[in-house]
């Protein structure tokens, strides 16, 4: 079987470097020499991602990056296609404004992953952004579609202001997850406060959840027991300064 592209890091990145123009549309199509010629931003200075990282393998629409990215920001904006894999944490904004492929990071990701890119109002509009670490603040802020999975705890604010789209979370939520939401679901398999904008819907057991996250645990090897297949959710609506057609479902530990 062909496993696709492979790209290890070098040497450890030393400063901020900004992936934004690595992974845009066409690039499942690229061999390794030519995706090697995207562009990298050092503070000032322009690099290749050829400069920073061996890459090798065949392009079937799939790429591992190996070395830690904990310094990319931007890393996977705007993708569309194909299946992206980092072996470790990544920076800041990673998968914003993804619109289809899939992104898997292995750590954490830093604040605003899947969020809507600086200047935007939209952030993620489809595509499927896999951290199995934790994520930063607002991750998913601006959601319009598309599904963010968080293996582990979630920052402050986490969806904020989604226009459509699911979150899940399989550890804590932090302070405010689900603010300003006018559409759109958060999961909330661990502990989570609803903000004081939601309201107490109903206890049941949600139809669709169950392939959901049946899916997730085929797919991707996330972390889904049983019991939260089989279980039952507190249903918050919200928010209520907004539209107040969003939702947080919360398992309820039976």
């Amino acid at each position: 079987m062909n496993d696709g592209l492979t790209a290890r890091l070098k040497s450890p990145l030393s400063e901020p470097a900004d992936f934004a123009e690595v992974l845009p549309l066409g690039w499942p199509q690229l061999a390794a020499r030519d995706l090697a010629e995207r562009p990298v931003y050092l503070a000032d200075e322009r690099v290749s991602l050829g400069d920073l990282f061996e890459i090798q393998g065949t392009p079937v629409g799939r790429i591992r990056f190996e070395g830690d990215l904990s310094a990319a920001v931007h890393f996977g904006v705007g993708l569309a296609e194909g299946e992206v894999t980092v072996d470790g944490d990544v920076g800041s904004q990673a998968g914003s404004g993804m619109s289809g492929g899939a992104l898997v990071i292995e750590g954490n990701a830093g604040p605003r992953a899947g969020a809507a890119p600086p200047g935007f109002k939209r952030g993620m509009s489809g595509g499927e952004l896999i951290v199995r670490g934790s994520a930063g603040v607002e991750a998913g802020a601006s959601m319009r579609r598309g599904l963010l999975a968080i293996g582990r705890s979630a920052g402050e604010r986490t969806g904020l202001g989604m226009i459509a789209g699911t979150v899940v979370v399989f550890g804590a939520s932090g302070a405010d997850t689900g603010l300003w939401s006018k559409r759109g679901s958060v999961v909330a398999l661990g502990r989570i406060t609803p903000p004081v904008t939601y309201r107490y819907a109903c206890t049941y057991q949600p139809p669709h959840l169950r392939l959901q996250l049946g899916r997730l645990k085929a797919r991707y090897g996330l972390p889904v027991q049983r019991r939260y297949l089989t279980g039952q959710y507190r249903r918050y609506s919200g928010d209520l300064a907004e539209l107040a057609k969003g939702e947080i479902l919360e398992w309820a530990a039976k």
